[in-house]
């Protein structure tokens, strides 16, 4: 069985750590995606992860590389990518997998499996999201540090009904914490309202979740973000709880005063590509869609763009160029 981690940032590094320090166990090859100085020291030195209540372990792949075209025909493949690397990733991937390769995008969004789906025909798709906190501490290094470590996923929608065992008994022998579901959008709307919400509050306003949530004002921007993407949920046919803005909103309170999302800390880098297609793009492009205003998100993405310049075009027109060369 060949297994593929795309990406090996927190959440690659800390779940394909785990599938990796099984690899015998599970008869498999593992094979990470990763790039500069990350990636060298992976290779000389493994990958290290370390956990707040699991241990530390150094796992080594069968291969480590930054070419996807040097992957075999994958059977389980984890997208860990950033949205904006995903459209690029995934156009990559295509003589990678098979109708039978199962494909588990563990990214923040509601329309991931529609991205994915533009420029991935055949493979199996599963809705996913993630609970868990964790990050890149240093080169070849993985630090979780919070979080429930838990992947909820469902069936494709292409195959509803469907149930792959050979996932979920991966799942069982890595130690993974996972929920099946009939239905994974419900999981990953409730999801996308807090991270939406306070991601795009918190870079808008460089604040942190303590200083949002004392602050009248700004908490009244995560409402009334909340709020648009739950009526947008309703009127996409996903039901979610009557108490899921309330319940977001108050999630927020239990974390340290001083966090700041990773949405946030990559605004904070003037060089450095954001998602906020990925909160602000979408919402504003479903609200469109489904002719509904949405005037706080669209307020704050005009704040934002004047703070720092939408570049996702530029960067991607950048990874392009360097993989064309590269491929030379």
């Amino acid at each position: 069985m060949n297994i593929g981690i795309i990406g090996v940032g927190g959440v690659g590094g800390y779940f394909g750590g785990k599938i990796c320090r099984q690899a015998a166990a599970l008869g498999a090859s593992i094979f990470f995606v990763a790039r500069g100085k990350h990636l060298e020291a992976i290779r000389e030195n493994g990958l290290y992860v370390g956990t707040s209540a699991e241990g530390e372990w150094i796992c080594r792949p069968t291969l480590a590389t930054d070419r996807i075209e040097e992957l075999p025909v994958l059977d389980i493949c984890f997208l860990c990518v950033k949205s904006y690397d995903l459209q690029t990733t995934v156009a990559r991937l295509n003589g990678k997998v098979l109708k039978s390769t199962l494909v588990i995008p563990l990214l923040n969004g509601i329309d991931i499996y529609e991205r994915i789906r533009k420029n991935m025909n055949t493979a199996q798709v599963l809705p996913a999201c993630v609970y868990i906190g964790a990050q890149i501490t240093d080169y070849g290094q993985v630090m979780q540090m919070g979080g429930a470590c838990k992947i909820l996923l469902g069936p494709d929608p292409q195959m509803p009904g469907s149930a792959p065992e050979p996932m979920l008994s991966l799942f069982q022998k890595s130690n993974i914490k996972y929920e099946w579901l009939t239905d994974a959008y419900p999981a990953i709307w409730s999801k996308y309202i807090f991270i939406a919400a306070f991601g795009l509050v918190t870079a808008t306003f460089d604040k942190t979740l303590g200083e949002i949530m004392e602050s009248e004002k700004l908490s009244n921007y995560v409402l009334s973000i909340m709020r648009e993407v739950a009526l947008l949920a309703e009127k996409s046919g996903v039901a979610l709880p009557e108490t899921i803005v309330d319940d977001s909103y108050r999630t927020g309170k239990n974390f340290p005063y001083e966090t700041k999302t990773s949405f946030q800390r990559d605004v904070e880098s003037p060089d450095k590509p954001d998602e906020r297609d990925l909160f602000g793009g979408t919402i504003l492009r479903l609200g469109r869609r489904l002719d509904m205003k949405t005037p706080a998100t669209q307020e704050l993405w005009e704040m934002l763009e004047k703070r720092k310049p939408y570049r996702e075009l530029s960067h991607q027109i950048e990874k392009l160029i360097n993989e064309i060369l590269g491929d030379k």
